[in-house]
């Protein structure tokens, strides 16, 4: 898991903004974090640091399970990140997903999705990011996604990873979008 906190200003700001990052491995299958770990995350039971083992789960006993976790440590927005150039999904990681999804619903923990890489997934959004609502290749996806997961398609949000912009408001504009919503 890695934890980013994102520092407001520049040089020596010690004020930051609303978002704690925690990034962890995907759920491959075969292999990724495990669906139990995702859990104990999103409840505040995995501490800062610790490295996700896919062959063996946290547990209470060891030393990155936090056992009183504080509201700070607990998830308060579930975003799956997913390429939206990548292959299909496998059934066992939709499955993953959806039992993640469930359990956060649960807690009362509202989820969201990011999809990268549509300038890759779709040469109508490669030409022109405006296109990025009117392409139905990615209506498709983002439909097909919110069908196997089970996350409602107003909170799927499409985003361009920047690679060799020269104007980069679009980019930025989806970027922000999924940012807000968020918060």
């Amino acid at each position: 898991m890695k934890l980013t906190k994102s520092k407001k200003g520049r040089g020596q700001s010690k004020t930051y903004y609303p978002f704690v990052f925690n990034d962890v491995m995907g759920l491959e299958k075969g292999g990724g974090v495990r669906a139990d770990d995702i859990i104990l995350a999103l409840k505040g039971h995995v501490k800062e640091g610790y490295k996700f083992n896919p062959a063996s789960p946290l547990s209470e006993g060891d030393p990155g399970y936090n056992p009183r976790p504080s509201p700070d440590d607990k998830v308060h927005v579930l975003v799956c990140v997913l390429s939206a150039n990548a292959a299909e999904i496998t059934d066992s990681v939709l499955k993953k997903m959806a039992e993640i999804r469930e359990l956060a619903s649960d807690l009362g923990i509202p989820q969201m999705a990011i999809g990268t890489n549509i300038d890759l997934a779709c040469p109508e959004t490669e030409n022109d990011l405006k296109n990025v609502y009117k392409s139905k290749y990615l209506k498709k996806k983002v439909n097909d996604f919110s069908a196997s997961v089970g996350i409602p398609v107003n909170y799927i949000f499409p985003v361009k990873n920047y690679s060799n912009e020269i104007h980069i408001n679009d980019v930025d504009s989806l970027i922000l979008s999924a940012l807000r919503k968020i918060h």
